[in-house]
């Protein structure tokens, strides 16, 4: 098994309803994405999933996010944008896109500062 991960930023606000602390208040970040694919084979030049595919993808899906305040759009309605759902939405985003067969998004890493994010994967 073969893992390639490749790495998209984004920058947006948010606000953590019903918790107890700073969050609450509108805040912004500077956040970090990094996905994760995996590859039983690699093709005939030796590459599992051209980076450049996957990078495309990954930025694209991003734009959604950038610059926005994450609490005023439609999957953050009845839901906080916390690391964890925000990991968890890109991956079925990008798993929609990039899953083939051969390939698949395996993990989904959403960091909020330098020192703490949240994973989504399925086991």
């Amino acid at each position: 098994m073969f893992e390639i991960d490749i790495e998209g930023s984004f920058s947006s606000a948010h606000s953590l309803k019903g918790y107890q602390g700073n969050c609450s208040f509108v805040h912004g970040h500077n956040w970090t994405v990094i996905a994760y694919v995996q590859v039983e084979r690699l093709d005939a030049v030796g590459i599992a999933l051209d980076f450049r595919k996957l990078k495309t993808e990954l930025n694209d899906l991003l734009q959604t996010f950038d610059h926005k305040n994450l609490n005023e759009l439609p999957e953050f309605q009845t839901a906080n944008p916390t690391s964890e759902l925000l990991a968890k939405i890109i991956f079925e985003r990008l798993a929609a896109k990039i899953n083939d067969g051969d390939a698949h998004v395996s993990k989904v890493r959403v960091k909020e500062s330098p020192g703490s994010g949240a994973s989504y994967f399925v086991s």
